[in-house]
């Protein structure tokens, strides 16, 4: 059974991008292109790992992960930050959610 992988990216190019490497190498993917879509998904799915933009439409994956992390069925899902974002103190932000 393939392990699988919540990919929440708004971008498109990105998205199938990471899509394209993942199952390359054997994983199944689950897309997500924004916080709320991202919750749900992990909700229903499962997935063993999420991969997070922080920059999303709607709900940005701060508070995504925040509140996914609330969730007890789902709050010991790792999640990893994907981010643009350079400035100082984006990566404390986002190693405190």
């Amino acid at each position: 059974m393939k392990k699988r992988i919540l990919v929440v990216e708004d971008n498109e190019q990105n998205l199938y991008l990471a899509t394209f490497i993942l199952e390359k190498n054997g994983f199944e993917v689950i897309p997500a292109k924004d916080g709320l879509e991202a919750i749900e998904k992990a909700k229903a799915e499962k997935p063993e790992l999420i991969l997070m933009d922080m920059q999303l439409p709607e709900m940005d994956g701060f508070e995504a992960t925040r509140k996914i992390k609330s969730i007890p069925e789902i709050s010991h899902i790792p999640i990893v930050a994907v981010t643009s974002y350079a400035m100082v103190g984006d990566r404390e932000k986002a190693l405190a959610v």
